[in-house]
């Protein structure tokens, strides 16, 4: 039995339009979003939105923890290597190295693994997220109001680009979800 069927069958749902328990609702769902991915999405368009999406999760997380270090709030602090501090972007460097490593040696079948577009997407938002720095200008990257701007335009560009990624899905959810036009 598949995880999302021993999630239904936990919830003692029956079909989605059975009306079952929330929880069979959510799987319901998460098949349908599943099957619409598989089905309207090629390779090179699910890598696409794989990294978009690996881009703008990492981005947004790595903003919080980031804020959340710098207030001293929260339970994330600065990774060192005895005194000298590490930034997030030699992780993002060190991430494309090994998508970069795939690329040019890798099978078919590995360098078309979700988890290299993941990779993708995540290594380079590490590394955008401390471009400034690694242009050698760290006043700029703390400066309050450059910051905000670079973090709203990035953030911006991200999402608009995992939602535009994202079209066929979203379309075909939407279809979905329109009652049926009489005959």
């Amino acid at each position: 039995m598949k995880p999302a069927e021993r999630l239904v069958h936990r919830a003692g749902a029956g079909s989605a339009d059975s009306g079952g328990t929330p929880a069979a609702k959510v799987v319901d769902f998460h098949k349908e979003v599943h099957r619409a991915y598989l089905e309207e999405l090629g390779p090179s368009e699910r890598a696409a939105l794989l990294s978009w999406g690996g881009f703008t999760g990492t981005f947004a997380a790595v903003r919080g923890i980031t804020y959340s270090i710098r207030s001293g709030k929260g339970p994330f602090h600065n990774v060192s290597a005895g005194s000298t501090h590490l930034h997030h972007y030699l992780w993002g460097i060190a991430m494309l190295g090994g998508v970069g490593a795939i690329a040019v040696r890798g099978s078919d079948e590995r360098r078309r693994h979700p988890a290299v577009a993941l990779s993708y997407g995540t290594g380079l938002a590490l590394i955008v997220d401390e471009f400034a720095l690694l242009l050698d200008l760290q006043d700029v990257y703390w400066a309050k109001q450059g910051r905000v701007s670079v973090d709203i335009g990035i953030g911006i560009v991200a999402a608009g680009g995992t939602v535009f990624a994202g079209l066929p899905i979203l379309r075909r959810l939407v279809r979905n979800r329109r009652p049926a036009r009489p005959a």
